[in-house]
């Protein structure tokens, strides 16, 4: 067998939980920058949910990423003191 090094942790801890959620990451190249700063949120719904947010997608001619962000910004608009 070939040497292997030792096998790194996946991510250090932050010590700063704060400047670790704001801080820029890279963004793919296979998808469009939808603005300066971009932060992925996964999240766990059922098939069945799945199913019916990308049928409403492509009858409304959006992409679900699109249509799921404009619901985020209605439900949780920007108030005075959040950051750009």
């Amino acid at each position: 067998m070939s040497g292997r090094t030792a096998k790194l942790a996946f991510a250090a801890r932050p010590s700063d939980a704060d400047a670790w959620v704001r801080t820029r990451e890279a963004t793919p190249s296979h998808e469009p920058e939808v603005s300066s700063f971009t932060a992925r949120l996964t999240i766990d719904v059922t098939p069945e949910q799945r199913g019916r947010i990308k049928i409403a997608a492509f009858q409304r001619g959006r992409t679900v990423a699109d249509m799921l962000r404009e619901l985020l910004a209605r439900e949780f608009p920007a108030t005075d003191g959040d950051p750009q």
